[in-house]
């Protein structure tokens, strides 16, 4: 697929919507922002909710991809889950095949997989141990729900109307991890933006699921389908280990929370990681 000039950020107030925009143009992106906040400073932006139909329209036409990050990403109630994260999922879908948008990168979650066991034994993982796109779905949440709806959705959208989509289920996407089970899950800002990229630039994905985290040493999933994108992760967890192992201890076995991909969320109530 040609570069894309103009992609729109949905989300691009939040906290990895923040991270994206001081990230992207570096690969020659022109960005259209959306998101609820209000964006000061910033020429191209519209404010407006994904329920807002007709604002949406007008966001995507012109644009030639979307990065969609907008949504709930901490469980919520289902109403607040089917409103922002569902419904408005869809109403994003069907302005960018109305308006002939021809690719989106969909913000997924490692969360859709919630419930799936992580993988025992030394670190790092043998290679055929590594969790696969392909494994069972099993959301640990609302939100892990609305996850995997949207890569259905996705999945609709290129077999009915041949719209393309990555959905990236990303990790733990910050500054650094704050946790053991982030060593795991830790997906860097700068191999997001490498990722997104190479989402935004693979020819012939159709509709192709990706994990998103960077080269861990200790890493649960199998990144072979993001790296068949042309993704080459550059960062590993690993030199914050020393320091979060010595503040929390290694996963406990016999801790539910410590043996399933979705951590905290896992727990009846969820608990915020």
């Amino acid at each position: 697929m040609p570069a894309p000039r103009t992609v729109l950020l949905t989300g691009a107030a939040g906290g990895l919507g923040t991270l994206m925009r001081g990230l992207l143009p570096a690969y020659g992106y022109t960005l259209r922002l959306f998101d609820t906040v209000p964006l000061a400073g910033e020429p191209d932006a519209v404010t407006a909710d994904l329920a807002d139909t007709e604002a949406l329209r007008e966001a995507v036409r012109g644009v030639d991809a979307i990065v969609h990050l907008a949504g709930i990403s901490l469980e919520s109630s289902f109403e607040k889950i089917l409103a922002a994260n569902i419904v408005g999922t869809h109403n994003l879908y069907e302005a960018a095949r109305a308006e002939g948008v021809p690719r989106i990168v969909f913000a997924s979650s490692n969360h859709a997989v919630g419930f799936v066991p992580r993988p025992a034994g030394p670190v790092p993982v043998a290679p055929a141990d590594l969790i696969p796109v392909e494994t069972r779905r099993r959301p640990d949440t609302y939100y892990g729900l609305s996850k995997c709806f949207g890569e259905d959705l996705a999945q609709l959208y290129w077999d009915r109307h041949g719209l393309e989509s990555v959905s990236v289920r990303i990790g733990s996407c910050f500054m650094e991890p704050s946790s053991v089970r982030m060593l795991s899950t830790w997906l860097s800002p700068g191999d997001a933006a490498r990722l997104f990229d190479a989402a935004l630039t693979a020819e012939g994905v159709g509709h192709s699921v990706v994990y998103g985290s960077s080269a861990n040493t200790r890493l649960w999933w199998d990144l072979s389908s993001a790296r068949a994108l042309g993704y080459e992760p550059q960062d590993d967890s690993e030199q914050y280990a020393e320091k979060l192992l010595a503040e929390h201890g290694e996963l406990d076995p016999d801790n539910p929370e410590h043996t399933r991909v979705g951590g905290p969320f896992t727990t009846d109530p969820p608990r915020r990681p």
